[in-house]
């Protein structure tokens, strides 16, 4: 068994069970993927997947159980990466934020722009989606943090922590008002996610892995 299978089966299932698609977005050849795939169910002694011929149809019961414990493996991998990353470049690296459309045009141009210019070593990147798939991308390693103003809450697999809260402006229109700076916020998100061990139900949430 080793992390390769792990990914490959992880993969397999953000994919819709096509191997196919998993093998593309890996760089990876389909045959590579089942065969790493078989030896996995023989090494373990279950059947990961229902097949009906070369087609995978869904999940077996034990199947069910290897993923959730690959997915738990491969995330503490990515962790333990993370570490080793937060403690040799203090100023350097890279950071995901994944959004929604709204905060990505309104609420995160300016602060996005003093980042940058406070670090320039640090690669940051922007995907925007609904508040459900940012919080996949969260949840799968596709990102480091998520920004939503929807309640990212009922994700019990995430931590969530109040970013913004929105109040009621004298000429009766909305407007958002941090708590702190969310440039701090980022600097100190990995930190947090160690800290912090309940969800937090607020208006406007940025999430994160455990």
């Amino acid at each position: 068994m080793n992390l390769q299978q792990l990914r490959y089966l992880n993969e397999i299932a953000r994919r819709g069970l096509k191997i196919s698609d998993a093998a593309q977005a890996l760089y990876t050849s389909q045959p590579g993927i089942s065969k790493q795939i078989k030896l996995l169910e023989e090494e373990l002694g279950v059947e990961i997947f229902v097949r009906n011929g070369k087609r995978i149809s869904a999940l077996t019961e034990p199947g069910k159980a290897v993923l959730g414990i690959a997915q738990r493996i491969l995330q503490d991998t990515g962790n333990l990466k993370q570490v080793g990353q937060e403690f040799s470049g203090q100023d350097s690296g890279s950071l995901t934020i994944a959004t929604t459309h709204t905060q990505a045009r309104y609420a995160l141009p300016a602060v996005v722009k003093q980042f940058i210019a406070r670090y320039p070593k640090v690669k940051l990147g922007l995907h925007q989606g609904s508040p459900e798939q940012i919080a996949q991308q969260v949840f799968s390693g596709e990102a480091d943090i998520a920004i939503a103003t929807e309640s990212l809450a009922l994700h019990d697999e995430l931590v969530t922590l109040p970013c913004y809260e929105w109040q009621k402006a004298d000429a009766g229109e909305n407007r958002a008002v941090p708590h702190h700076h969310l440039r701090l916020r980022l600097q100190r998100a990995r930190q947090n996610q160690r800290r912090f061990r309940g969800a937090q139900a607020r208006p406007q949430y940025r999430a994160h892995r455990h």
